[in-house]
């Protein structure tokens, strides 16, 4: 049985039949893994295509006049010019600077003139926190409409774009950081080229009743098996992507994040997001700290919360994410430091158990990213 306590997303039960096993997760019962192990799971996504059940995040849609100029007083992207079936990673954030959550925002077709039609996808630890921060924000006029009948699927890997050219043409044709609404299974879903894991892949926004017989349709292709929260941790970590909450929360700014390329040109010219003063303060002169990614010798990972030291022996920051990378074949982490030991080749000392691991600051991502852009 189930903690009873736990939300469940609408593929439990077809989970718990693949001999998932579940743990808490943001407040829901998800499957870290299935009985095939994380490892397999991992080496799958990287070698053909895992699909993973990302219903826990929050969907939401933003309608009406205005829509797109009241997203934008509180992220710093350019949201207006995003074309339709278009899609931005952006973030929401305090006035101080500081990260709230990253979303993603798509831009849909609209229905009606001068109508803006958004959706927006939130990370789940925060969804409602989140979505009562936006709906604050909004003009009348403009609506925030909660997609709590909605689940969300990602198909993740080389040869996910194989099944989609199989299951569903259209979506096969998108490139990165686009999506479209199509026929999948003979159902209506929302498409978009996107994921969290540095492979090409797409995540599938579907009905909550339709979502386990896609589920199971995508289970069916000889490509793709069933992967859980380990190796999508495992994963997104050597793509160097960050995991809100760990490597970024409300005292983080986008550049001390090495977001910087989240606040857009014009939105810096304009400084008319919050935190806009502080943010571009430190893209002019430098933050006093940087997230790095870090290399280990040997086989021990260094987890969250491991101290960081200089060859000195000063304290200059900590682990935020750590692991042991399968495609690398070595444990690797991201950290916060201080600017001044955050240079690429820095030799600094992980503690873990009272032991130093010597860890050298590296470049990110740590496996190169296989997302299908224009040509």
């Amino acid at each position: 049985m189930g903690d009873p306590q736990l939300l469940t997303t609408p593929l439990d039960h077809l989970h718990r039949a693949l001999g998932g096993r579940m743990v808490p997760f943001a407040g829901y019962s998800l499957p870290v893994q299935y009985p095939a192990g994380i490892l397999r799971e991992h080496e799958q996504v990287r070698t053909a295509a895992g699909l993973f059940d990302v219903s826990h995040m929050g969907q939401a849609r933003l309608t009406g006049p205005g829509a797109v100029q009241a997203i934008e007083r509180l992220v710093p992207g350019d949201i207006a010019g995003l074309k339709p079936g278009r899609m931005r990673y952006t973030l929401l954030l305090n006035d101080q600077g500081g990260i709230l959550d990253d979303l993603m925002v798509t831009r849909l077709p609209e229905t009606e003139p001068d109508q803006d039609r958004l959706l927006v996808v939130v990370n789940a630890a925060v969804k409602t926190q989140d979505l009562d921060h936006i709906g604050r924000a909004l003009p009348d006029g403009v609506q925030l409409e909660a997609l709590d009948d909605r689940a969300l699927l990602a198909l993740q890997g080389p040869k996910a774009a194989t099944v989609m050219g199989r299951l569903c043409p259209a979506a096969a044709d998108l490139t990165f950081m686009a999506a479209t609404g199509a026929q999948l299974a003979g159902v209506s879903v929302w498409i978009s080229r996107s994921g969290y894991t540095g492979e090409d892949g797409f995540e599938i926004s579907v009905s909550a009743e339709a979502a386990a017989a896609v589920a199971q349709t995508l289970l069916d292709q000889p490509e793709v098996d069933p992967a859980g929260l380990g190796a999508r941790d495992s994963l997104r970590l050597e793509a160097g992507l960050c995991l809100y909450g760990h490597d970024i929360d409300q005292t983080t700014t986008p550049i001390e994040a090495g977001l910087g390329w989240a606040v857009a040109k014009r939105r810096r010219e304009q400084a008319d997001f919050p935190g806009a003063a502080p943010i571009l303060r430190q893209l002019a002169d430098g933050p006093n700290r940087r997230r790095v990614g870090l290399r280990l010798e040997g086989r021990q990972p260094a987890r969250e919360g491991a101290v960081l030291m200089s060859e000195s022996g000063t304290e200059v920051g900590r682990v935020t994410s750590g692991s042991f990378a399968p495609t690398v074949g070595v444990p690797v982490a991201m950290g916060i430091v201080g600017a001044d030991s955050a240079a690429e080749g820095t030799v600094l000392g992980a503690v873990v158990r009272g032991r130093t691991l010597p860890a050298r600051v590296t470049a990110m991502p740590f496996v190169p990213p296989r997302y299908v852009r224009k040509s």
